[in-house]
């Protein structure tokens, strides 16, 4: 078994524990904190766990643990990813469930075509621009570091490279396959999983990154 494999296993090991732990040690806090504040929490959760997969796809490239350029400010745009997403989780189950309901969608009594359904049109709409701006945003963290200007981090952004990768194989490769998954979980799971998924994102992304020697989005 190569290097490669051996740091994949690894860290697929130290994500399982770590989401086990988060579970166990903050299952009831979570689920009252956010249900109470859900916005809030979708920040929370977001800002420590997919920040978390950030630090394992710099540590796959680099071989060492290093902080990544502007992790906190990187943070907190996953945070605010988070509270967009509880918003639009929220718009999407219920949009489609109109649509079964009027008859516009078809099998309306099944579950799982529910989920698909609502994991389909969230990433082949919603998901390419929240990509989008999440590539922008961190590209601009790092360029300013270099007082590089925001026209500076949008032209460093090998685009095609981006969409081939990062949207026309992520969203149907793992991110409809993921959210199907998702909407089928309790309504109070649904966001504390999908931050979870960021983890397992970035852990991706960076084994394509150290193959390609290109930067996609995490």
């Amino acid at each position: 078994m190569n290097d490669k494999r051996k740091d994949m296993l690894i860290w697929i090991g130290v994500i399982l524990t770590l989401g086990l732990l988060i579970f166990l040690l903050t299952r009831e806090f979570f689920l009252v904190f956010a249900s109470e504040i859900p916005l809030l929490g979708g920040f929370v959760k977001f800002f420590f766990l997919a920040s978390y997969g950030d630090l394992i796809a710099l540590r796959i490239k680099s071989k060492k643990w290093r902080i990544p350029v502007g992790f906190f400010y990187k943070a907190l745009v996953w945070g605010i990813i988070g509270v967009f997403i509880v918003m639009i989780f929220s718009v999407y189950a219920q949009g489609v469930a109109y649509l079964q309901s009027s008859a516009i969608l078809p099998f309306k009594e099944s579950a799982f075509m529910s989920a698909l359904f609502i994991s389909v049109l969230m990433n082949f709409t919603f998901a390419p621009t929240m990509m989008t701006a999440h590539r922008i945003s961190d590209s601009y963290i790092d360029k300013r570091k270099e007082n590089g200007t925001l026209k500076d981090a949008i032209q460093s952004i090998d685009f095609v490279q981006f969409f081939k990768f990062t949207v026309c194989r992520t969203i149907p490769l793992f991110w409809v396959p993921a959210h199907t998954i998702t909407f089928l979980l309790p309504e109070q799971y649904r966001i504390i999983f999908a931050a979870v998924l960021g983890i397992f994102l970035g852990l991706l992304l960076g084994l394509f990154n150290s193959k390609n020697k290109e930067e996609v989005m995490t």
